[in-house]
């Protein structure tokens, strides 16, 4: 009786420090976590449902180095979840339409900080395809219309190459990486090195760390709290409402289209930056569909 007294008195006894424990262990683990600061490292990640192996050394060490680069960028990162606001609403449903999965937004992220932007090699638009490839996916490239430009259009021919890679490759992570190394220049590392996972591939340092890029931001804009970002809903970019205009013919002077339409040149092309020229020259009679902004200015 008195042994089963004592059982019972030490399971007592460590059932209450366990509540003791866990009673004040919440501001402990914060701080052994760093929730709130760039120092935060998540127990797992996954790309597209695939899950990055951060038990191995070095996976775990790439995977830290470009949390703490990109949660560190405070005005960068701000302004990337500031725009991911009124971009992510157009990319999402063209991915999902796709069956791409959405987690592909942010290699759009990673490619161009959400802008139109313009690489030293060529690439252009929110996707960064160079001419040659976005020809060859479908979108007009050329001094007067350059559709790599045009979100929606651009974001449909990304989904077209990544179906591409992936049935070449067999998974989404290696997909992603020929985003950026190419699918030849992939498949040769693959065939020479004698492995089939991007995290086992010794690669060039940019395509070693794009796939670890595109995990840090889609943690850091999923969670932006845990690293210490702080962005109310009334900060976030909204979309204007546009009405779509369709045409079929030459406009000679786009300011003098702008201003027919109740607008102005500058505002004609932040939501068409796709026209590249003064005109629009359109000897073929191809049908564009030009947004017009119907509040906001």
């Amino acid at each position: 009786m008195k042994k089963i007294q004592v059982v019972a008195l030490i399971a007592l006894m460590v059932l209450v420090s366990g509540l003791f424990v866990f009673a004040t262990s919440g501001d402990e683990k914060k701080k052994i976590l760093h929730e709130g600061t760039a120092q935060y490292f998540p127990t797992t990640v996954d790309f597209a449902g695939e899950k990055a192996p951060l038990q191995i050394a070095d996976v775990k060490e790439r995977f830290d180095r470009e949390l703490l680069v990109n949660a560190n960028l405070h005005s960068s990162t701000i302004l990337i979840i500031k725009r991911a606001n009124r971009a992510f609403p157009i990319i999402e449903p063209i991915l999902k339409k796709y069956g791409v999965p959405d987690d592909f937004k942010y290699l759009a992220v990673i490619e161009s900080a959400l802008t139109n932007a313009v690489s030293a090699s060529g690439a252009k638009g929110v996707w960064q395809f160079m001419p040659e490839t976005a020809k060859e996916k479908g979108m007009e490239v050329n001094d007067v219309v350059d559709e790599r430009y045009h979100l929606q259009k651009s974001t449909e021919a990304a989904c077209k190459y990544l179906l591409t890679a992936k049935e070449k490759f067999g998974n989404w992570t290696l997909a992603a990486a020929s985003y950026n190394g190419g699918m030849n220049g992939v498949n040769n590392k693959i065939t020479e090195q004698k492995v089939s996972d991007y995290y086992d591939l010794l690669l060039t340092d940019e395509t070693s760390r794009y796939v670890f890029r595109i995990l840090a931001l889609k943690e850091i804009m999923k969670n932006p709290q845990l690293y210490g970002f702080d962005v109310s809903k009334y900060e976030l970019y909204q979309n204007i409402p546009t009405k779509t205009l369709e045409v079929d013919s030459s406009i000679t002077d786009l300011a003098t289209f702008a201003k027919s339409q109740g607008i102005n040149y500058k505002i004609l092309k932040i939501h068409n930056p796709w026209l590249r020229d003064k005109k629009l020259a359109n000897p073929t009679k191809k049908k564009y569909l030009i947004e017009i902004p119907t509040e906001g200015y």
